[in-house]
């Protein structure tokens, strides 16, 4: 089982304690990238699809990712982790209009209902954002999610893999790691101490969601 994390301190949150025994790639520690995996997560960052000139591991990590899809292993991408995983299966990453940052709901498509992760989700809840690229599913997908800003917030290609754009994974450290970088914030006009006060409500809440999403995605490994 092999997690990559781009940043430090934005690990896997919430998700890590069902996986047990996982891999952690470091990608900012210089971890090389493995070829293959018996299921593999990917995580957010900073970076984007469009730094793979500059960022060799992006393109390892595409690899890796069709690679998984092709032998039919378990694969979570999340934020960043969405976008390669789109990307790496022919579909797009683009500018979005805006950053999407902060607390905001997210609304389950008719098609989650019969998802193998978010069947047992709520139709809508309020999840943690920071993403200023957005994603283009890619053909044969199934769209799962979308909020207010962002039409894709989640998709399904074939039976066992998933890209998640928002941080379903975000616990107290997650957060607090990412809070870090407040000249992002203030630059797209979001007050970081707003953020602060939102999180002891919002957190717990989305926690109970990620857990049941989360376990349905262990009892797949």
């Amino acid at each position: 089982m092999i997690v990559i994390q781009h940043e430090p301190g934005e690990g896997p949150g919430t998700l890590s304690p069902l996986l047990p025994g996982h891999r952690l790639v470091r990608t900012f520690a210089g971890d090389p990238i493995p070829e293959a995996a018996d299921a593999l997560v990917v995580l957010g960052g900073g970076m984007g699809v469009h730094d793979q000139d500059r960022l060799g591991h992006l393109k390892a990590e595409q690899r890796l990712l069709r690679h998984c899809v092709d032998e039919g292993r378990p694969v979570l991408g999340i934020c960043l982790g969405s976008q390669l995983l789109a990307a790496a299966l022919g579909g797009s990453v683009r500018k979005a209009a805006r950053k999407e940052i902060g607390f905001f709901r997210v609304r389950l498509s008719a098609a989650a209902r019969d998802d193998a992760l978010f069947g047992g989700a709520p139709e809508s809840f309020v999840a943690f954002h920071w993403h200023g690229d957005e994603l283009v599913p890619p053909p044969g997908a199934v769209p799962l999610a979308s909020s207010t800003q962002t039409e894709v917030q989640a998709f399904r290609f074939g039976a066992r893999a998933w890209g998640v754009q928002f941080h379903l994974e975000t616990d107290e450290d997650v957060l607090a790691a990412m809070m870090e970088g407040e000249d992002e914030l203030r630059e797209a006009g979001v007050d970081p101490g707003l953020l602060r006060l939102s999180a002891p409500r919002e957190l717990p809440r989305l926690g109970a969601v990620a857990s049941g999403v989360f376990a349905r995605f262990a009892a797949l490994l």
